[in-house]
């Protein structure tokens, strides 16, 4: 079992309002959500459901099209527990160009623990979400486990990405083996200005390896930065960018960016597996993995078709393999 996460699933309702703060007429009807679930589709554009996988905490209001949805991506793939107090949900609110959050359930976290005595125990690769405090918790709890060392994947909660949570952080980077925010979310914690330019991004990175990021010094930081692509940096080695598939340049494929951090980073736990730990090699998965999120709001298609499976009608190696010729005519070119 090589990848899973202790992200959430969430049924997301939607609010629609205009300028004023008043409902329009305009209407959404509830959406698979949750970090968790599209962390989890990222590694499975790459790897088989065998390999992938989360718990899904599913009440009785759990509708049957949402989890007729989900096993066409594979029925392995989820561990459902059945909960009396229903499913978590959440409301996303748009008024004109601005958008927020808030749960309307409690929140029923998933630990390290949970995994023990089902199919997920002890993966090789554990990407989580959270504060750093809860970050802290999660550390703990996994160093409790006997023989098991994963490789740790923490994507910050975005919420908490100001300069007050630096300090719970840093506690808990020498255990982290890769530290993805994206790039507000990193300058944040850092307390760097706003927007964010590839000056600034890189000086992020630099910054948080200092703060400690890696198990035994070998961290890697990957801070997600849209259509710029992603800036991948290790201890002792300059900075590199990995381009992003779709870019500024490709606005009509880019319909939703609702889940595209989650899924490029089950995508990079994927690329980890396949190409035998290169963070950087990974990364190019991670990209094509957040291509097909962003093309639709919700889920990608997924089909087998001769053999291959496609994903909204394409070829992931074909996206991979496009991916790497066009980072290395780029690099020609600044040669």
């Amino acid at each position: 079992m090589h990848f899973a996460t202790l992200g959430m699933f969430i049924i997301d309702e939607f609010s629609i309002l205009d300028e004023n703060g008043n409902h329009t007429t305009r209407t959404l009807a509830p959406q698979i959500g949750g970090g968790g679930t599209y962390a989890s589709i990222g590694a499975r554009v790459w790897l088989p459901p065998s390999q992938v996988g989360m718990i899904i905490d599913k009440g009785s209001d759990f509708p049957s099209s949402m989890e007729s949805r989900l096993a066409e991506f594979g029925d392995e793939m989820w561990v459902y527990r059945n909960q009396p107090v229903g499913t978590t949900r959440a409301i996303n609110t748009y008024r004109g160009d601005s958008r927020s959050f808030d749960y309307i359930t409690p929140r029923i976290r998933i630990t390290p623990k949970d995994l023990e005595g089902t199919r997920l125990e002890k993966p090789t690769t554990l990407h989580f979400i959270c504060s750093p405090s809860r970050a802290s918790a999660i550390m703990s709890e996994v160093q409790e486990i006997p023989a098991w060392n994963p490789t740790v994947i923490y994507e910050p909660i975005p919420d908490r990405c100001v300069p007050d949570e630096l300090d719970p952080l840093v506690k808990v980077l020498p255990q982290v083996h890769i530290l993805s925010p994206n790039a507000e979310e990193a300058l944040g914690l850092l307390s760097l200005p706003l927007p964010p330019s590839r000056d600034l991004i890189e000086e992020a990175a630099r910054k948080f390896l200092g703060l400690g990021v890696g198990v035994e010094g070998k961290g890697c930081v990957i801070i997600r930065s849209g259509s710029m692509g992603a800036c991948v940096a290790k201890r002792d080695e300059a900075p590199r960018w990995i381009p992003a598939f779709w870019t500024s340049k490709d606005a009509d494929r880019i319909v939703d960016v609702t889940g595209a951090g989650n899924s490029f980073l089950g995508g990079l736990a994927a690329g980890l597996l396949l190409e035998n730990g290169d963070v950087y090699q990974a990364t190019f998965y991670a990209s094509v993995a957040a291509s097909f999120i962003i093309e639709q709001a919700g889920l990608p298609i997924v089909a087998v078709t001769d053999g291959s499976t496609r994903w909204n009608g394409d070829n992931p190696e074909r996206r991979l393999n496009e991916l790497r010729t066009r980072q290395a005519e780029s690099n020609e070119s600044q040669d």
